[in-house]
Parts: C-alpha cells; sequence; structure tokens
C-alpha cells in the first residue's frame, strides 16, 4: 500500500521501494558546519571515512609535460627519418637542451618533455646506432606524453565533500600533500538485542534458549557500514528492562534494536517506544526476509526495530539500515550493491512480496545459484551464501538462463 508518513502513525506498511525512499529522505546528512560532526583525520587513518570538505589539487598534474613511454623526445614533423641524439633526460631530471630540427633526446617513463619536442616515440619502434636513432614510422603532436594540467588544474576540486575515501583516494591525499582532511565523525550506533530466550555467547544455554547471534552479526554489519558498534545487555521480554536499555541506547547516533517487533503478546518494544514518544515511519515492509521492520525517532534520534531471526536482521541491515549509517557517517549517496546474473535453475516463489534469498554467485559474476536453506534462522546457509537472489514482487517464476537481481554480500 501507499501511506503518508508523517505524524506518529501505526500499522504502515510500504513495500520495499517506498520503505527504502523513505529512510533516504528521512536521514539527512549530518551539515559540515556543524563542528561536532567533524574532525580532522590523519591520512593514514582516513580509509573508509566521508570528505566533510571538498579537496583541491595544489597545483597542475601533472606539473610538466610528461613522458608516458620509454623512448626518444622528437619533434613529429621530423619524422620518419635518422635523427641525432643530443642527450639523455630521466625521472626527476630536467634537460637544459632544447630539441631541434632532426634531433632527439632519449627519455624515460615519467620524465619531463624536452624544449622543442612534441612528441615521443616508443623504443620498441625504433634502432639505434651510436648517436643516431632510425625512426620508421610517423607521429602526430602530443603522441606519448601527458601534457601540464591533463589530470587535473591548480585549484580544481579533485574529491568532493560526501566521497568515502578509498584506497585511490589516499593516494591522491598524498598527491597534493594533505597531511589531514576533514571528514565527517563516524556514527554511533547502539545495538540492542531483546528477548527471554536469549544467553550471551559466553553461556551453555538450556534446550529452550538460544546464543545470542544478532548483536554480534549487526556489530560487524555497523562496522562494516563505516560505524562505531556499541553492543548492549539483553533486554528482557518486560517493559522495564526494555525501557531502560531502549533509554541507554539513545545516548548513540543510531539504535538498533533486534527482536521484539512482531505481533506476539510479549514484544513490547514499539509499545515502549510510543511511550517514549516515539514517531514511526513504517512497521511493516512487503519482504520476506524481514516483513515486520520498524524505522521511526524519538529524541531527535533514529531507529529500526529488527525482525529476531537472523536472516531477517541481516537482510534488512543490508536495504535499510546501511543505508542510514551511510547517510549518517556524511556519504553523499548511499547506492545498493545490486547486479544482475543468469540463474543456474528453474525457480519460482509466491508474489506480492519482494524476497531476498541467499545464494552463491560465480567467481566471474554471470551466474547465480540459489542456495538451499531452511527458513530465516538458517544461519549455516547465510554463512555459506554470498549474495542474495532479488526476486521481484511481480514476478512468479524464472527459468535456467534468465536474468535475475542480485544483492551482493
Amino acid at each position: 500500500m501507499t501511506a503518508k508518513i508523517q505524524g506518529n502513525l501505526k500499522d504502515v506498511t510500504l513495500s520495499f521501494e517506498q520503505a527504502r525512499e523513505c529512510v533516504l529522505r528521512e536521514v539527512g546528512r549530518p551539515t559540515s558546519t556543524d563542528g561536532a560532526s567533524t574532525e580532522q583525520v590523519p591520512l593514514a587513518d582516513c580509509a573508509g571515512r566521508v570528505l566533510a570538505e571538498s579537496v583541491v589539487s595544489d597545483r597542475d598534474y601533472p606539473p610538466f609535460p610528461r613522458s608516458a613511454r620509454d623512448g626518444y623526445a622528437v619533434r613529429a614533423a621530423d619524422l620518419p627519418g635518422s635523427l641525432r641524439i643530443i642527450g639523455e633526460v630521466r625521472a626527476g631530471q630536467v634537460s637544459e637542451k632544447t630539441v631541434g630540427s632532426g634531433e632527439a633526446i632519449e627519455i624515460m617513463t615519467g620524465a619531463p618533455l624536452p624544449d622543442g619536442a612534441d612528441a615521443v616515440v616508443m623504443i620498441e619502434h625504433t634502432e639505434r646506432d651510436g648517436d643516431r636513432v632510425q625512426i620508421a614510422r610517423d607521429l602526430q603532436s602530443g603522441d606519448n606524453f601527458n601534457p601540464r594540467g591533463a589530470e587535473a588544474r591548480k585549484g580544481a576540486v579533485i574529491l568532493p565533500a560526501g566521497h568515502r575515501v578509498g584506497f585511490a583516494e589516499i593516494g591522491l591525499l598524498a598527491m597534493v600533500g594533505r597531511q589531514c582532511v576533514p571528514a565527517y565523525r563516524l556514527p554511533r550506533v547502539a545495538i540492542l538485542p531483546t528477548g527471554d530466550e536469549l544467553v550471551d555467547v559466553g553461556t551453555e544455554p538450556q534446550e529452550f534458549q538460544i546464543r545470542d547471534t544478532n548483536s554480534w552479526s549487526l556489530a560487524a554489519q555497523v562496522q562494516r557500514a563505516g560505524g562505531l558498534p556499541e553492543r548492549l545487555p539483553i533486554a528482557r521480554d518486560n517493559y522495564e528492562s526494555t525501557r531502560d536499555l531502549i533509554e541507554r541506547g539513545l545516548s548513540a547516533d543510531l539504535l538498533l534494536l533486534s527482536g521484539g517487533v512482531s505481533a506476539g503478546k510479549y514484544d513490547i518494544v514499539e509499545r515502549v517506544l510510543a511511550d517514549l514518544g516515539a514517531r514511526f515511519f513504517f512497521d511493516r515492509v512487503l519482504i520476506q526476509p524481514g516483513q515486520p521492520l520498524v524505522f521511526g525517532t524519538v529524541r531527535d534520534k533514529f531507529f529500526f526495530g529488527l525482525p529476531g531471526n537472523p536472516a531477517s536482521t541481516m537482510v534488512t541491515f543490508e536495504l535499510f539500515v546501511r543505508a542510514a549509517i551511510e547517510r549518517l557517517s556524511g556519504a553523499a549517496e548511499a547506492p545498493l550493491p545490486f547486479l544482475r546474473a543468469a540463474i543456474t535453475r528453474d525457480f519460482r516463489h509466491k508474489t506480492g512480496l519482494t524476497r531476498f534469498l541467499p545464494a552463491r554467485l560465480s567467481e566471474d559474476g554471470a551466474n547465480v545459484t540459489p542456495e538451499s536453506w531452511h527458513g530465516s534462522g538458517d544461519i549455516p546457509a547465510l554463512a555459506r551464501a554470498n549474495a542474495f537472489l532479488v526476486m521481484d514482487a511481480n514476478r512468479e517464476t524464472w527459468k535456467a538462463g534468465d536474468d535475475i537481481r542480485v544483492l551482493f554480500k
């Protein structure tokens, strides 16, 4: 259904696309003018961080016409022909000689192009005899060297604000001499597991108990998304315990609750949030796994109430929570890593829900095979999978070889 998501609404069900649009719309990026949201980050520590200000080039790059090949700096008009070699120039040197008519200077990759030359001939295309070089082919002016400023002009923006820093960006920052950069602070994300059936990882569970897995997998997902995970103690299925720990979690930038958001008698998370004055944007999404998903805000902090089954928790995080963390980290965009591959066997599902089912994507990314699993509590199947099949809500069947969307894990 299409729902108005204004005010403190309950029983709001959205499609996958509507819910994701809602998260991206509601969770805005922090402003770089707010000093509390940014910090200076040393170059060695800024991988994965999001720039709070644009970075500009400190000079032209390359700062001189730079040879792209080992060979000879020449005048294109002299070719083909036999030229007299008048010198040599290596990277880190500048030739004091000017290339004149019928002359050439031996040059190495990365060296400045000598005055008078307007092309570089590759050494493989030459024959040297003493102080002369024979070149049997012609060249165009500009061949085999990079003009000054071809990569970046002084003062030009080379990395915009909101850009996440990767290894190539580290190299670029080093190139322009940036020892520190202003970046958005990493958002703190509180993780609150709920349920009387849960025990800590180090505890031997009784027959009716299970170990808390969700807070650990969520912590790994938060860290991968660029947040700082803070695991809270398990909230028991009573009002007081849940409320106390929710209030504790609201000291973070984002609160994730695992479990307690279904329609059961003891699923009280939404009631506690409502009593705290929460505004609910939606509390159900037409997906599987992960239908009973809650998203809202309370005391100016965003929260997600994630289903308790491990697959539901992991999938809803990747679809919705990751986008919120990337926004809170300052990222200008939060795309989903969808790709397309050929399904390796016939498959069908009941229409009405967008389903995200564990699968194995081939190494070349061309084919995808559904993973055998036993529902949203099957953690071993999730660990075997490296992707999720995306079963469109309005399509019932796929034949082997059909193109299908895949969400890379």
